[in-house]
């Protein structure tokens, strides 16, 4: 595949396009029926998530609102610092709107606790979570996410929003990220 020939740091894909596109729309049906005769509010966790939001928005067969939020554990590392930090707030004001937080990624738990521990002071009607991976076995922390796309071992990834150092957002899949590869 021309994504992959000529980059040593991409591996194995392990969720493709066509895959993701189905499950995305699988993703959608389920909030469109949980969420009947309903207006959700849909919060991105930028930037990782906005390709995500995106199509699953396109999917929801219910009026949606969009807000969005940044929130940093890694930088530009592949590690988490552990340290969280809100570098951009909702515009839209929650009391008492039922609420779905879109991320890409579930690893540590850690930022989604701390979100949603955040979120939940600003009194929603509901608040939910869905994120399209969830990364096995590395949750330190216990965490309802009822909406989850897909489960992945827990190497590092990218692709469909992820990145490392602001690269490979725009692959269309999701591969295995090669920090190191033989020969560098």
């Amino acid at each position: 595949m021309e994504w992959i020939d000529g980059d040593p740091h991409l591996g194995e894909i392990l969720v493709d396009a066509t895959r993701l596109q189905v499950r995305v729309q699988e993703l959608a049906n389920e909030i469109s029926t949980d969420f009947e005769g309903r207006a959700p509010l849909l919060i991105g966790v930028l930037k990782g998530a906005f390709m995500f939001m995106s199509d699953l928005a396109k999917h929801i067969r219910l009026p949606v609102e969009f807000d969005f939020m940044a929130v940093s554990s890694y930088g530009s590392a592949t590690k988490t610092s552990g340290v969280v930090r809100i570098l951009k707030d909702l515009e839209i004001d929650i009391q008492g709107r039922d609420v779905i937080v879109v991320e890409d990624i579930v690893e540590s738990g850690l930022t989604l606790q701390y979100l949603l521990r955040n979120l939940k002071a600003r009194n929603p009607a509901t608040l939910t979570v869905c994120s399209l991976l969830w990364k096995e076995g590395l949750q330190s922390t216990v965490l309802d996410v009822p909406y989850i796309g897909f489960s992945l071992p827990p190497d590092f990834v990218v692709g469909y929003g992820l990145d490392v150092a602001e690269r490979y957002r725009n692959l269309p899949f999701i591969a295995k990220y090669i920090e190191s590869p033989s020969g560098e």
